[in-house]
């Protein structure tokens, strides 16, 4: 029997696995069940033995992944949900993109912001559409990645860049995360599904062992990174949890600009 999923679509293709996150009316951000379906689709892509390759994205037009559903964060503990440090086991995710032995490419349409921004990141491969618009937003709402999101950027784009991509929170363009290193190859929109094929095309002719290995001694450089995540996740409960980050995910909601100075 097929799994049945509610919050992202899961198909296995002639030359990869599509995982979906299937939530575009709130710009496919993502909620516990969200994530926990996500940690079990990359499980199951992990031992699909037809295909090398995963082709991660969002459904509908506007958004890849927008980072968490900051109407779910308006709970009165500050978190998430039931599951993990935070709410949602995010770090588990990312742990099951990184752990899964398939090339996983990042299929990126119009908005990587915040948690999108991180999980376009972490993905082997980034293909953007020409519409795409990556960016944090964390400070702005009271969050923070300390780990993946921050010390792995830094490793793809430069510090220099991952300071500035977190400290000022601005959008940048397709052709800017090309040139920054966050993107492999910029299409555009109505060639973005052919494009990400084609590359899961190329990666499903190899050998799925040299890949694995491939694979886990590109991780094994940084896999220090993961223990920073666990740590600063165990922080970020703890922030999430104070009225400066309530502030922020309260002003999100209320669309206006938050005020931070009173908890400095």
């Amino acid at each position: 029997m097929a799994q049945e999923f509610k919050d992202i679509l899961y198909e296995v293709g002639e030359n990869a696995v599509r995982i979906t996150i299937n939530r575009p009316d709130v710009f496919n951000a993502f909620r516990t069940q969200t994530v926990e379906e996500l940690i079990q689709a990359f499980r199951m892509a992990d031992e699909e033995k037809s295909v090398n390759a995963v082709i991660f994205g969002g459904a509908g037009d506007k958004a890849f992944c927008t980072g968490g559903d900051q109407k779910v964060h308006l709970s009165e503990d500050g978190l998430y949900g039931p599951r993990g440090m935070v709410g949602l086991p995010i770090e588990e995710l990312q742990s099951a993109i990184r752990d899964c032995r398939k090339v996983v490419i990042a299929r990126v349409q119009g908005f990587a912001i915040g948690g999108g921004n991180v999980f376009a990141t972490i993905c082997d491969l980034t293909i953007a559409s020409e519409n795409a618009k990556f960016g944090q937003v964390g400070p702005k709402v009271g969050s923070v990645d300390p780990g993946f999101g921050t010390a792995y950027l830094a490793r793809i784009v430069g510090e220099k860049k991952a300071r500035e991509i977190w400290f000022l929170c601005r959008r940048y363009s397709a052709q800017e995360a090309l040139e920054m290193g966050l993107v492999n190859k910029v299409v555009a929109h109505e060639q973005l599904d052919a494009e990400c094929e084609a590359w899961a095309a190329e990666i499903n002719a190899l050998s799925p062992t040299a890949i694995a290995i491939a694979k886990r001694s590109f991780n094994a450089d940084s896999e220090n990174i993961r223990g920073i995540s666990f740590m600063g996740v165990a922080a970020v409960k703890g922030f999430y949890q104070s009225e400066e980050s309530r502030e922020g995910v309260r002003a999100f909601n209320e669309k206006r600009k938050p005020d931070f100075k009173k908890y400095a």
